[in-house]
């Protein structure tokens, strides 16, 4: 999956840093911490915040399930708060949030 950024110049300023990390110039420490800069940051969303992305996206629960390739009941206990999205899930849930359901398809 491509990377999403903060902006362009965070782009560029994170692939200039990666190719110094390849280079041994950078350490992976210094690394991370351009990551933590320059990437996407993830947030907790809450069940209503999940439901309002969903509805927003003029998506059924199992259309939006098959956009982030999960199950309808999943999505269905994010939405009533039974579960939280975590990890992949989580980070597939800002990317829609921030650029729509095509950024996943």
């Amino acid at each position: 999956m491509k990377k999403q950024y903060k902006s362009e110049a965070f782009a560029s300023a994170h692939e200039a840093a990666l190719g110094l990390a390849e280079a041994g110039v950078l350490s992976r420490r210094t690394m991370r911490e351009f990551d933590d800069m320059c990437l996407t940051p993830v947030r907790e969303m809450t069940p209503e915040d999940i439901r309002e992305l969903r509805l927003r996206e003029r998506a059924s629960q199992a259309v939006f399930a098959r956009y982030l390739n999960v199950t309808t009941s999943l999505v269905s206990q994010w939405e009533r708060g039974q579960k939280r999205p975590r990890g992949a899930s989580l980070k597939l849930l800002t990317l829609v949030e921030k650029n729509g359901l095509g950024a996943v398809a």
